[in-house]
């Protein structure tokens, strides 16, 4: 913050704080004093998306955002995701092989395989009408 917004030491702390509340990360304040060690999984991906936010980009790439959290915590941070998109008017990009964790958040959606597109539409089509025979394969499994 001190490099890209131009903020003194004691304004990129503060925003920090700000960024941190604003993912729900209980006793913001009181986290900027501690080590990444001392912070449950979920924390530490809630600190990774208030970071990726901090310059409010246009576009936020998430890539596996709930891997290794548990299905508790990954709902939580399914939800925060969507909360923050409305609220920074950010678009998000979801990189992720858990088809349950895109069905509730994203608008869109494009499967690979072997980095080419098998099949691109609304989430509601794909999940529901698949086309391509990988989709419907994805979707059985």
């Amino acid at each position: 913050l001190m490099l890209h917004k131009g903020m003194s030491k004691a304004e990129a702390f503060e925003e920090s704080v700000r960024m941190l509340d604003a993912v729900k990360m209980p006793e913001a304040r009181k986290r900027m004093k501690m080590y990444p060690h001392e912070f449950s999984g979920g924390m530490r991906q809630r600190v990774m998306i208030a970071m990726a936010l901090l310059c409010r980009p246009k576009l936020l790439i998430a890539d596996e955002p709930t891997t290794a959290l548990d299905v508790t915590v990954q709902a939580q941070i399914m939800t925060l995701l969507n909360e923050l998109k409305r609220e920074f008017n950010t678009a998000i990009i979801m990189i992720t092989h858990d088809l349950g964790v895109v069905a509730g958040i994203c608008d869109k959606v494009l499967v690979m395989y072997a980095g080419r597109t098998m099949e691109y539409g609304k989430a509601r089509d794909v999940f529901y009408q698949p086309v391509h025979p990988y989709s419907i394969g994805l979707l059985n499994a």
